[in-house]
């Protein structure tokens, strides 16, 4: 039986990926920092799909924790899905260092911190798939938003060279770029329903791109002639737009 590891599993979009890797018959694997809570999303899987599953306290922002927990494993995961990320506020990170610095960390540090751990273990055994959930506001820089945008812009980056890296040794590195997605972290933002998916969407988008082997996904395919556009608009005239 296949193994996923959950990083972020007590996520809208963590628990949707734990439903549908569970209902396909994996063994899934909980990380993340609210013990109780995957308890519970634990115990429903269980009881609905007669489930194997596990889940283990980890802390994404403290790196020197990372090696451990992932030597602590009861074995090496079929599967690694990095989901974890803080959108955070664009306003009070401009003026303060320890919003901008939790922004930055979250999503891009504390994720290639742990990524490095498995992508190591990965090319040692010659097998293993990584997914990294990155974000469209990486594919180019916003007011609105550019403290998230880049660190997930260097994230898209970092997934892009473990890909060409790991290839040769027979390890698979997926991206996912998700759009607007319901969830918690933005229910506080008037989304465009066309634009905008449900996290089961997610989820099986993600697992039909990592049995396809794909490279980079836009869950939602709208998005990629969004962005295709946003990209293509010239510096003079961009500078001027309030996106």
């Amino acid at each position: 039986m296949k193994t996923v590891l959950l990083l972020g599993a007590t996520s809208d979009i963590g628990q949707a990926l734990a439903d549908k890797y569970a209902k396909e018959g994996y063994t899934v694997w909980l990380a993340g920092r609210n013990v109780q809570h995957m308890q519970d999303i634990a115990t429903d899987l269980k009881i609905r799909h007669e489930a194997s599953v596990e889940y283990f306290r980890f802390e994404a922002l403290d790196y020197l924790s990372h090696q451990k927990f992932y030597n602590d494993l009861p074995g090496t995961p079929d599967v690694a899905i990095c989901i974890f990320g803080y959108l955070g506020d664009q306003e009070k990170a401009e003026k303060e260092l320890e919003e901008c610095q939790n922004i930055l960390d979250t999503n891009y540090k504390a994720a290639v911190s742990i990524l490095n751990i498995v992508a190591n273990s990965y090319e040692e055994s010659g097998t293993g798939t990584i997914i990294g959930i990155s974000s469209v506001a990486g594919d180019r820089g916003r007011q609105s938003n550019y403290f998230y945008g880049s660190a997930k812009a260097g994230f898209t980056a970092y997934l892009a060279g473990l890909r060409n890296r790991l290839f040769k040794h027979n390890v698979h590195v997926l991206t996912v770029k998700p759009g607007f997605v319901d969830t918690k972290m933005t229910e506080h933002l008037e989304l465009p329903a066309p634009l905008t998916a449900q996290p089961q969407k997610v989820a099986n988008a993600i697992f039909k791109a990592a049995r396809k082997k794909n490279n980079s996904i836009y869950v939602l395919g709208i998005w990629w002639l969004i962005m295709a556009i946003i990209k293509s608009i010239p510096e003079p005239i961009f500078k001027r737009l309030k996106l």
